[in-house]
């Protein structure tokens, strides 16, 4: 069995920024495709970011794209979400996802995920 671990949440004025990582022991999940969703209250959970296994390439949601980075590093079995210029829309529980097919975690279906982490963006 595997576990998904997310940490870096919290709260932020609007503008601000936030660094969300996400850490899978052991080496399970090298080989497969990372990625951040989201959920806020009242609302489907939308996928907001996606890499390849050797980040060659990356998926963004229209309404991140240009705020958000998404990285990998193998080495530490970690993937990262750089959150920048967050608005308060941003706010809501982040999950950290893995998919041995990349493309699924763009069309919104993952095989392991995290616990989530909180993000609250203020006006």
């Amino acid at each position: 069995q595997v576990q998904l671990v997310e940490s870096g949440g919290g709260s932020v004025q609007a503008g601000g920024s936030l660094r969300l990582s996400c850490a899978a022991p052991g080496r399970t999940l090298s080989s497969y495709g990372k990625g951040w969703f989201r959920q806020a209250p009242g609302k489907d959970r939308e996928s907001v970011a996606a890499i390849t296994w050797n980040g060659g390439l990356t998926y963004y949601a229209d309404s991140v794209k240009g705020r958000f980075t998404i990285s990998r590093d193998n080495a530490k079995n970690t993937v990262y979400l750089q959150m920048n210029s967050l608005r308060p829309e941003d706010t809501a529980v982040y999950y950290c996802a893995a998919a041995l097919n990349w493309q699924s975690l763009v069309a919104g279906n993952s095989n392991f995920w995290g616990q989530g982490t909180q993000v609250t963006v203020s006006s």
